[in-house]
């Protein structure tokens, strides 16, 4: 049985995920925009999908795009937890994953450093999300 609540109440968990994110990575995000919609129609299991260009991938004429959309998918999170707690906390682990591709982490480096489903939200992780070039 999934959680019940409000599309609006679903957003708002989502804007607060947003708001876990440190300024210097917010920063940097560029021409993305931000949805929920009920399910992925292709693959109805996902929790969320990045599509677009990361940034690691975009050259100096990088320019005259749409923007690159990150889509949080709201059935199959409220599906696949028991408590609000549980949505809170795959809404924020969602959102962190699905930006990280922004900035060119793949899947393989997430879930290999727990960035799949069921992972503590942004400020309660030890180990960084993006890790130092220098070292």
């Amino acid at each position: 049985m999934p959680v019940a609540m409000s599309d609006d109440e679903f957003e708002g968990l989502v804007s607060d995920a947003l708001d876990t994110i440190p300024k210097e990575l917010t920063d940097a995000i560029d021409n993305v925009v931000i949805l929920v919609e009920p399910n992925n129609p292709e693959s109805p299991h996902i929790l969320g999908l990045y599509s677009g260009v990361a940034l690691t991938s975009r050259d100096h004429d990088y320019g005259g795009f749409l923007p690159d959309t990150i889509t949080i998918y709201r059935e199959p999170i409220l599906w696949m937890c028991h408590t609000r707690e549980q949505v809170v906390h795959e809404v924020a682990v969602t959102v962190i994953h699905e930006i990280a591709h922004h900035f060119g982490i793949d899947d393989a480096w997430l879930h290999a450093h727990g960035w799949g489903a069921t992972r503590a939200p942004f400020e309660l992780v030890d180990e960084p999300l993006v890790a130092d070039p220098m070292g």
